[in-house]
């Protein structure tokens, strides 16, 4: 069910009655249908397996600043008997990648400034919160009692600017997101193939509400040698028809699935490996900002 937005807490999931306005992330390319050309009946098929393995890391420690995490999850793997392969997709919830790039920072230490007092007013949150929100954002979207809606300086539009407090510990200590999660994922990917000499994608995930729809579900925010598509325009489906907006976003996919696994709570499974994976395609420029609607096709932006 939806949270409820409260004083001095952050959550990091959204309440389902401002979700209009985050259609922009999720709608993919529902309004740039794909148009027939002379190729069409030449697009590749796309493969499928009757089967997919996920696998979640448990016991993972605490992570500090600086801790290697490629390292952390290579060995906490072996230690489980789990073997990395080529095509596996390591997937990592984002709030251990922040704390080892050492993000995350303290109330104690942060100075409102005016608008940031006047917003907090507005919106009953503590002001040092709401300046932490204002400096990891491009642009407010809506300050409401109890709500403060930004687009990140991610690209991402959420809540708080998705700054949280969940799992961070000391009590006035808050988690920011990884400053470019895709760049994140690539390192990580990189480090992998260094140690095991195998080819592995990587995706970083965070929880977001979906538009018209209760509760929550893990989403990508950044994503390294995968196509976060798979698009299945210009191809036929069982009875012949051209499919024309049928995009797959098979990243979101690919981390709702992996937090069947790794679970919100005390659970203390930040990464899940998922073996087996046909549908998706290698590519060294897959970025999760693909995911984000651009503004010029959101039909959305004046919902709020």
């Amino acid at each position: 069910m939806p949270l409820t937005p409260n004083t001095n807490g952050i959550e990091k999931s959204n309440p389902g009655d401002v979700m209009s306005g985050f259609l922009r992330n999720y709608l993919g390319c529902l309004f740039k249908p794909w148009t027939r050309s002379r190729n069409a009946s030449r697009l590749p098929v796309v493969s499928m397996r009757s089967a997919v393995t996920i696998l979640g890391l448990q016991g993972f420690p605490l992570v500090k600043t600086n801790d290697d995490i490629a390292t952390m999850i290579l060995r906490i793997a072996r230690s489980q008997g789990i073997r990395i392969a080529d095509g596996d997709i390591i997937v990592i919830g984002h709030k251990i990648i922040s704390k080892s790039e050492g993000r995350i920072v303290r109330l104690s230490q942060i100075k409102p400034s005016i608008r940031a007092t006047r917003i907090a007013r507005r919106t009953s949150k503590d002001p040092r919160l709401v300046q932490l929100v204002l400096d990891e954002s491009k642009r407010m979207i809506k300050a409401a009692p109890g709500i403060l809606l930004a687009e990140t300086k991610q690209g991402i539009v959420c809540l708080n600017a998705g700054i949280d407090k969940s799992n961070v510990e000391d009590h006035d200590a808050y988690c920011l997101l990884p400053r470019n999660p895709s760049r994140s994922a690539e390192r990580i990917a990189k480090q992998v193939r260094v140690l095991t000499r195998k080819h592995v994608r990587v995706m970083v995930t965070d929880t977001y509400s979906r538009p018209f729809r209760t509760g929550q579900s893990e989403f990508a925010i950044g994503v390294s040698r995968l196509d976060p598509f798979v698009d299945y325009r210009g191809t036929k489906d069982l009875f012949g028809n051209i499919l024309k907006f049928k995009r797959v976003s098979v990243a979101d996919e690919l981390a709702s699935a992996a937090e069947l696994v790794m679970g919100q709570g005390a659970e203390g499974v930040p990464v899940a490996i998922i073996k087996g994976v046909a549908r998706i395609r290698h590519s060294r420029r897959g970025s999760a900002h693909e995911l984000i609607m651009p503004r010029k096709r959101d039909l959305f932006r004046g919902a709020l």
